[in-house]
């Protein structure tokens, strides 16, 4: 028994190095010098340097699509979870025709490719005015953002007493009330986890970012790096890109350590009934 205990303990040991090894060498990069980067390749920097940080946020081209990857990410997380809610009620409380054909749906557009839909999103939102805008990405990032949420929310909305709300209205609190007063707060972990869920969605898109996007007014970060460049054309950018990369990636990985609890909660809600 002892014996297997160590053998999983090292495995996983080995599981979690080999999970964080892509991220410290790009932290090791951040720190390097742009002529390091030439020399014979080593894991720790020789001379470490904060520069290439000072350097990222002293270019218009970060910081513009630091804002817009905030902006375009909370803004589609607040409507994602306000219209998930909305409809993971009614899949979970109300009986009507289609109830389940709903979530089949919904699942099947979280599983459609998103590269198909590049092209006629490009040409439609040329001809509508969205290309290169919030909006334009706003949209995309609900279409695949909500069937989760929705799947999500379902799950916590139906463990939820029917009593409570029927016990709500018998106090005189309109449907609308009882929903708001009373499911909502009760199934805050599951909205939090899919608040948590669609920013990370949102945040780390490239695909519709570098394809609906063309100037800094709208630019998200991951599309932002694609057109680092060094100081000249014989410099390469990778010390920049890797310190940006850590600067966008310290929010996520802080919001996973705080809220990790609420996360599993929320993925695994209503596996076990009883």
């Amino acid at each position: 028994m002892r014996r297997a205990r160590t053998w999983w303990t090292l495995a996983g040991v080995a599981v979690v190095v080999w999970a964080l090894l892509p991220a410290l060498w790009i932290v090791s990069l951040s720190l390097k010098s742009p002529d390091e980067i030439g020399l014979a390749p080593r894991f720790l920097p020789q001379q470490p340097t904060w520069e290439n940080y000072r350097a990222v946020f002293a270019t218009s081209l970060f910081t513009a699509a630091l804002r817009n990857s905030i902006g375009v990410a909370l803004l589609a997380t607040l409507l994602a979870v306000s219209v998930a809610s909305a409809a993971a009620y009614a899949v979970a409380r109300l009986d009507f025709p289609g109830r389940r054909l709903l979530l089949v749906v919904a699942l099947a557009i979280a599983m459609f490719p998103q590269a198909a839909l590049i092209s006629p999103l490009f040409d439609m939102w040329r001809s509508a005015g969205l290309y290169d805008t919030w909006p334009g990405l706003v949209i995309p990032y609900l279409t695949f953002a909500l069937p989760l949420a929705i799947w999500t929310m379902t799950a916590f909305f139906r463990q939820i007493p029917w009593e409570l709300e029927q016990a709500a209205q018998v106090d005189g609190a309109t449907p609308w009330q009882a929903f708001r007063k009373v499911i909502v707060p009760l199934a805050a972990p599951g909205v939090f986890t899919t608040a948590i869920l669609t920013f990370f969605f949102c945040w780390n898109d490239f695909l519709f970012a570098i394809a609906l996007t063309s100037t800094d007014r709208s630019r998200t970060v991951p599309a932002a790096l694609a057109f680092f460049t060094g100081a000249s054309q014989y410099q390469s950018p990778v010390t920049a890109i890797a310190a940006a990369s850590v600067v966008v990636t310290v929010p996520v990985v802080v919001l996973v350590l705080l809220f990790q609890r609420r996360i599993v909660a929320g993925l695994t809600a209503g596996a076990v009934k009883g």
